[in-house]
């Protein structure tokens, strides 16, 4: 049928790790000039497979064809040299070198030793004006948003002329402007003739830029699926193994009292001379779930940082349960009740060289049930928790409680935090992007424990990108623009485009 040679071809690839087989006998087939997803829950064995095209990992059995021919990828520099470029999860860039330097790092020009950076730069713009991918080449990688840091990979991919681009799980980290960019962005590649493997879990994704999509579940191979001629039910359906509810089930709020209070709370900024949260004042009650709604970069993350005590607090006041813990150390905030999911999974959320079950305890260690009065840990009790909470949360890893943390894929390590901090039993769960980079079916099943939450009296404040999410999973939407609160919003009688519209400064409250 196909008398042009497939850009790409993995066959029968099987990889495996300890007490897991990653890809079971899985084929795909990359057509030039498509763009072909490639969907399946987290832990189903999608960035493995592309790890094992970019020469990150060696399968055990199997054969890559690229053009018809068999070729060998030992390293990420074999995958270069094939015209092989990959845009990673979590970025692979040095944080302290600019945008430029980070783009030409290994494919340097140099002339008696000195690095040609005016030839890269031109070439560089080039690109970035040919792409529609906008970035300062002198920014520093650290100062600059993630959007940008994405648009900085993409350009490493095609500043080395690479044909066949993977991007594994690009939109997770994206706000909804950013990521209509980078559809456009993946739309004008696939013109151009480049071959694109799209790794993702976003059915809407999907739907509007994918031409094929072949589907995985639990390391198997489920099929490939012509994207005009299915559904979001019917992806969600192959990739799971049943149907998912799309619509949040939830009763109205029965709000009761005030668990967190926010007085006239100023944070500085780290980038500017106007401060990042600017008299920030609002109420968290028992039984109700806030959401504070914003573009990335209008403050929400160092309100949190404020809140949750991992920066100090320029001005104003934090009271949580009747209590002023405005300066109180962390660990006391964690002891009083406040649970954090964390915006940031390796950061401030796991420390990825502990196994799962020490993770499981970091902020409880220290207490009597897991350690003796002569500071010994109680490995059994530890391990007895953390295998509760793998069981309950399903979380998914090769060896289960004495897993590496690091092993284990972005939505297990994300599910692994939810469920610690969800069993500790807060007063109050502080939930900042909870679902991101998680599949439909896990994302059902967080919403469904941030509500079950809310049911059991707690307080929770939810912080998020993704417009779907704070329209159905709140009942009360603050939304933030320049560190300031411009709007609260009942979800219940709001739009999307009204909430849009708040995000993006046009529309303020009292503002007609």
């Amino acid at each position: 049928m196909n008398s042009t040679p497939y850009a790409i071809e993995m066959l029968n690839i099987t990889k495996r790790f300890p007490g897991i087989v990653a890809n079971d006998n899985v084929t795909i087939q990359l057509k030039h000039g498509e763009i072909h997803a490639l969907l399946g829950e987290n832990g189903a064995g999608k960035s493995t497979l592309m790890s094992v095209l970019f020469g990150m990992y060696q399968a055990e059995e199997g054969v890559i064809k690229k053009n018809g021919e068999v070729v060998k990828i030992n390293s990420p520099n074999d995958a270069n040299d094939l015209g092989i470029g990959m845009v990673h999860q979590h970025f692979k860039m040095v944080e302290c070198f600019s945008v430029l330097d980070n783009i030409i790092l290994g494919v340097e020009d140099t002339k008696y030793g000195f690095l040609q950076r005016d030839k890269a730069r031109e070439k560089v713009m080039a690109l970035s004006e040919r792409y529609g991918l906008k970035v300062d080449p002198d920014a520093i990688i650290e100062d600059i948003s993630v959007g940008m840091q994405q648009r900085t990979e993409i350009l490493k991919m095609l500043y080395r002329d690479n044909e066949i681009l993977i991007f594994d799980e690009p939109t997770a980290v994206l706000t909804p402007q950013e990521i209509e960019e980078l559809l456009q962005i993946m739309r004008n590649l696939a013109a151009e003739g480049k071959s694109i493997l799209f790794i993702t879990h976003k059915l809407n994704e999907i739907m509007a830029v994918a031409d094929r999509c072949s589907v995985l579940r639990k390391g198997k191979y489920m099929g490939t699926v012509d994207v005009k001629d299915c559904d979001r039910a019917q992806l969600s359906r192959m990739m799971v193994g049943r149907d998912v509810e799309f619509a949040v089930q939830k009763d109205p709020a029965k709000p009761t009292d005030v668990v967190l209070e926010v007085k006239d709370l100023c944070m500085a900024s780290k980038r500017g001379k106007r401060n990042s949260v600017n008299g920030v004042s609002f109420q968290v009650r028992a039984g109700e779930i806030v959401c504070i709604a914003g573009i990335e970069g209008n403050g929400q993350s160092e309100l949190v940082y404020g809140i949750t005590g991992l920066e100090d607090v320029l001005s104003g006041s934090v009271t949580f349960c009747g209590q002023d813990i405005t300066n109180a150390p962390i660990r006391k905030r964690s002891l009083m009740g406040m649970s954090h999911i964390p915006e940031d999974r390796h950061k401030h959320g796991l420390v990825l060289d502990y196994t799962l079950e020490d993770n499981m305890v970091l902020q409880r260690y220290f207490e009597p049930e897991f350690t003796t009065k002569s500071g010994i840990l109680r490995r059994g009790n530890i391990r007895t928790y953390a295998e509760q909470l793998i069981e309950q949360f399903d979380v998914r890893s090769g060896q289960g409680p004495i897993t590496m943390t690091r092993s284990m894929s972005g939505g297990n390590q994300q599910r692994a935090i939810i469920s610690r901090e969800i069993g500790r039993d807060p007063k109050l769960l502080i939930a900042v992007q909870p679902t991101r980079g998680i599949d439909v079916g896990a994302i059902e099943y967080i919403h469904k424990q941030i509500v079950a939450q809310r049911d059991a009296g707690k307080a929770v404040l939810l912080v998020s990108l993704e417009l779907d999410e704070v329209m159905t999973v709140s009942d009360r939407i603050l939304v933030m623009y320049e560190g300031e609160i411009v709007g609260e919003l009942d979800p219940k009688t709001s739009t999307v485009e009204e909430l849009g519209l708040y995000m993006a400064g046009a529309k303020k409250e009292g503002a007609q």
